[in-house]
């Protein structure tokens, strides 16, 4: 998994992308990528996920915005040295991409505050003919 830390290192993103080969249709360029995502609370303090940001952009530089509440229809609250996990996907038009984005957590006393998601690859692995 990378490891990816917020500015004030209290949240790690750790991420893991696999391409849904079984699911994917090369030609009628479709490709599945699924990825796991585990958040760590390393702060004193819980906090909630309340929405998300995805910046997906395909192999050909086409780029698209994604953003909504929680992630997969939860808003987890973590507690302090907790983690969550949760898995999705996305679907490109091209065998590789690139996501990046942020999520926006809720502290205990009410303020927000953004903890990012370093880009990661997007990757068909290659055939042999």
């Amino acid at each position: 998994m990378k490891k990816t830390k917020s500015n004030q290192d209290q949240f790690e993103i750790l991420v893991d992308v696999y391409f849904d080969e079984e699911n994917s249709e090369a030609d009628k360029e479709r490709f599945i990528y699924i990825y796991s995502i585990k958040i760590r609370n390393r702060s004193k303090e819980k906090a909630q996920l309340l929405r998300r940001k995805w910046l997906i952009t395909n192999g050909d530089g086409e780029s698209l915005i994604i953003r909504g509440d929680g992630v997969v229809g939860e808003q987890p609250i973590i507690e302090p040295n907790a983690s969550y996990k949760y898995t999705s996907g996305v679907v490109l038009e091209t065998e590789m991409g690139t996501m990046e984005g942020e999520y926006t957590m809720c502290s205990a006393d009410g303020k927000e505050f953004k903890v990012p998601i370093k880009k990661f690859v997007l990757a068909a692995p290659r055939r042999l003919h």
